[in-house]
């Protein structure tokens, strides 16, 4: 396995590792599938980790045998609708909403002169950082619209190493969904998993909570 010496940069998913935006989501495709009458549940929230925006809406039409019920527009509509709502709700975020610990983390990569972007099917993801304060602390974010494929497909890990103009195998990826942690493992890239070790399993590094990523415990974990 890659040496800790070797790692140059660092890959951030943005939901669950940088910021919790997840209840935002939750709140949004609730408020989604009340207005399309499908009944909401704990497994059909775990169901939508990690899925982008369509692929979540199809999810939750499937789950109440609504899927052939709206044409392609109406879809997009719906969707929309979706984003809207949780855009107004993310609105109110402030540099208070960083993880624990993700603020000192990031400051010390920075300070140390590590090289690192964000990884997100978010398409509201550089509004968040904005938010959040950490624009300037990413060297840049990879636009999910010019992807081909979602998570667990690696492409997006590959293009956030290719933003530092690093290697996969100089690049450690942060997430905390087991389609992050394929999608890192499928870019070659050294996975740092943030939460369950039973779900995260796949992952090179683990990690119980943000607060517990510094670069010491990396480097502890990875030598």
């Amino acid at each position: 396995m890659t040496k800790f010496s070797e790692i140059k940069g660092f890959a951030f998913d943005l939901d669950g590792v940088i910021t919790d935006t997840a209840k935002f989501h939750t709140q949004a495709w609730h408020a989604l599938a009340d207005q399309v009458n499908v009944t909401w549940t704990p497994e059909l929230q775990e169901s939508l980790k990690g899925i982008d925006r369509m692929g979540s809406l199809e999810m939750i039409l499937k789950a109440g045998n609504k899927q052939d019920d709206y044409t392609h527009d109406e879809k997009v509509a719906l969707a929309s609708w979706k984003n809207n709502h949780y855009v107004e709700l993310i609105s109110g975020l402030t540099p208070d909403d960083i993880l624990p610990g993700m603020a000192d983390f990031i400051k010390e990569l920075n300070d140390k002169g590590y090289r690192a972007s964000v990884a997100s099917a978010s398409k509201n993801a550089p509004f968040i950082l904005d938010k959040l304060g950490l624009t300037d602390s990413f060297v840049g974010i990879v636009d999910p619209a010019t992807l081909h494929a979602g998570k667990p497909d690696p492409e997006i890990f590959v293009r956030a190493a290719e933003i530092l103009n690093l290697l996969p195998e100089q690049v450690i990826g942060l997430e905390d969904s087991a389609a992050g942690i394929a999608s890192i493992n499928g870019a070659g890239e050294v996975s740092l998993g943030i939460g369950d070790t039973t779900v995260l399993a796949a992952a090179n590094l683990n990690f119980a909570s943000t607060a517990e990523v510094t670069l010491a415990n990396i480097a502890a974990k990875l030598d």
